[in-house]
């Protein structure tokens, strides 16, 4: 039996959004369309509740990018204060000794 796992696959947001245009315009079952695109059928149950929930717009899926990247950006800012902190206590402990 192979064990190996099969890569991640990625998907642009306009392919999700042709594929969810598929099942919800097009007249095909998500079961169909998830054979015929070779997705598996809860990735497409995913899609269509996802772009229920933000609309199929410009803007549909961005949310998560910018939740995404706001995360980056707060993780990356924490771990700047955290290296400020820890200088500043570094320092604070050398000015007590120099004080004594």
């Amino acid at each position: 039996m192979d064990t190996e796992k099969k890569p991640r696959r990625t998907y642009s947001r306009e392919y999700k959004i042709e594929a969810v245009r598929l099942t919800t315009e097009g007249g095909v079952s998500v079961a169909k369309a998830a054979r015929d695109l070779e997705v598996n059928e809860n990735t497409l149950h995913n899609w269509r509740r996802q772009f229920r929930r933000w609309g199929a717009g410009p803007t549909a899926g961005k949310e998560v990018l910018t939740v995404v990247e706001e995360s980056r950006r707060l993780r990356k800012e924490l771990a700047q204060v955290r290296e400020e902190r820890d200088f500043l206590k570094k320092a604070a402990v050398w000015l007590a000794r120099e004080a004594h």
